[in-house]
């Protein structure tokens, strides 16, 4: 049967690794979320402090609810921290909000990658959707096997998508390090610990977008052998 087909096998090597990611993120953020910096700056303050200095003026540094749910919103000049980010003095928030305002340089000085993905988001979260769907309904459905295809391109979006973040997201992560460092943010091994906090998150990145590109070999596969 279709669900029981064995490139269902290729998935799991994914999974794998994004659980594995996921479960070395919320270790290493909970190991350096209960060290506190030597300058005892909250996320909010750092963001602010690195905005200032960098001569960033329209941009908002606001709390958002949820854990790790940290993001910058372009569309909005906002860069948005979890609470636990926000109010915290640690060594992760630190890490993390100037993670986010690593973006908002990127914005500020045209990155193209960060406008490529940008641009590219209505595709990527049409492709995630609807792709599967129409190569699921091409496979059952006779009448609608030229959905095959269609559906195979949209899911190909997604696949962009997901690469195109990777330089994004480690371009933002170098311009923290270097901004932690040159402002004096963090200090000797605290610089460690933050570089520890962004090269875990970066992993799921990595994570995601293989198994992204494993979801497509099996779509590929599943609709050659129908």
């Amino acid at each position: 049967m279709f669900y029981y087909h064995w490139s269902y096998l290729l998935l799991i090597p994914g999974m794998l690794l994004m659980f594995w990611a996921q479960m070395r993120v919320q270790g290493t953020y909970k190991k350096y979320a209960e060290i506190p910096s030597k300058m005892g700056m909250t996320g909010a303050q750092v963001a602010e402090t690195i905005l200032k200095r960098m001569g960033v003026y329209n941009v908002t540094v606001e709390p958002v609810a949820g854990q790790l749910t940290d993001h910058y919103d372009p569309s909005a000049k906002a860069v948005r921290l979890s609470e636990g980010i926000y109010n915290s003095n640690s060594l992760a928030a630190a890490a993390v909000a100037a993670h986010e305002c690593g973006h908002v340089l990127q914005d500020v000085q045209g990155y193209k990658p960060m406008n490529l993905r940008a641009a590219l988001v209505p595709a990527a979260n049409l492709g995630s959707s609807l792709g599967p769907i129409l190569v699921m309904a091409g496979l059952f459905i006779g009448a609608f096997k030229a959905l095959i295809p269609i559906g195979i391109a949209l899911f190909a979006a997604v696949i962009i998508f997901h690469v195109i973040t990777l330089p994004v997201e480690f371009d933002a992560s170098n311009r923290a390090l270097k901004l932690i460092d040159e402002l004096g943010i963090l200090q000797g091994e605290e610089h460690r610990g933050a570089r520890q906090v962004l090269s875990a998150a970066a992993l799921t990145y990595v994570a995601t977008a293989l198994y992204a590109v494993l979801q497509l070999v099996q779509l590929i596969l599943l609709s050659r052998e129908r």
